[in-house]
């Protein structure tokens, strides 16, 4: 799925217009990616939580000519699936 079919399905869902839906999808985008740039983790009960996570600088490995490569911190985020979000997902699965 990508943006736009996302957006489709928000406006379906919720009986508004496709440019309304566009505006209620990047402000919730918008909240997110602030709250994560601050480092505050954001929890969505029966789906999942975002938290940033730093990574430590490491030496790696250029793969095409072996060489060393530093590489340096950085902070990432990770997405853990909720109970519910996760019992959906596996429904059915034997």
């Amino acid at each position: 799925m990508n943006k736009s079919e996302l957006l489709d399905c928000i406006a379906v869902g919720a009986d508004i217009p496709k440019t309304k839906s566009d505006q209620v999808l990047e402000a919730i985008l918008s909240i997110i990616n602030r709250q994560l740039s601050d480092s505050d983790a954001v929890q969505l009960s029966g789906f999942g939580t975002f938290i940033v996570k730093e990574r430590t600088a490491r030496v790696g490995r250029n793969p095409k000519t072996g060489e060393s490569i530093q590489i340096a911190a950085m902070r990432t985020v990770r997405f853990s699936p909720g109970k519910a979000f996760k019992e959906q997902l596996n429904h059915g699965i034997d």
